[in-house]
């Protein structure tokens, strides 16, 4: 077994059957994606491109899925947090139940389009 479904497989509930779903709904949106283990976590690649990583917070109760072009994004910005952090953008689950797949697939398709663009976006130098 890889390691990044071993992380998955050995979180605690409900961790584990957030991050099945997630994974689950990122394989089936984008067939082409690369599952990898990288930072200790569960990382999502296209070719060279990262799409998006899952991390379960056990203190803070939650699973994010981060999305490292989020600078690029145009979609559900008003779910997306930021939390003090400069570049990544997550959804982010506290429960199974409160996953909305119209959502999480809308923001997939997104990441998936800008997964060309740097992680910042340039201002124009004229």
């Amino acid at each position: 077994m890889k390691p990044a479904e071993e992380y998955i497989l050995n979180q605690p509930e409900p961790y584990r059957g957030i991050l099945i779903h997630l994974q689950m709904q990122i394989e089936l949106t984008l067939p082409e994606v690369e599952l990898k283990y990288k930072w200790n976590i569960p990382c999502f690649y296209i070719g060279k491109s990262p799409i998006c990583y899952l991390n379960a917070s056990h203190k803070k109760q939650f699973v994010d899925i981060a999305f490292w072009n989020s600078a690029h994004l145009t979609k559900h910005l008003n779910v997306l947090i930021s939390e003090k952090r400069k570049v990544v953008r997550s959804l982010r689950y506290s429960t199974l139940e409160e996953i909305d797949d119209h959502i999480l697939i809308d923001v997939l398709k997104d990441a998936y389009s800008v997964r060309q663009n740097g992680f910042y976006k340039r201002k124009d130098l004229r």
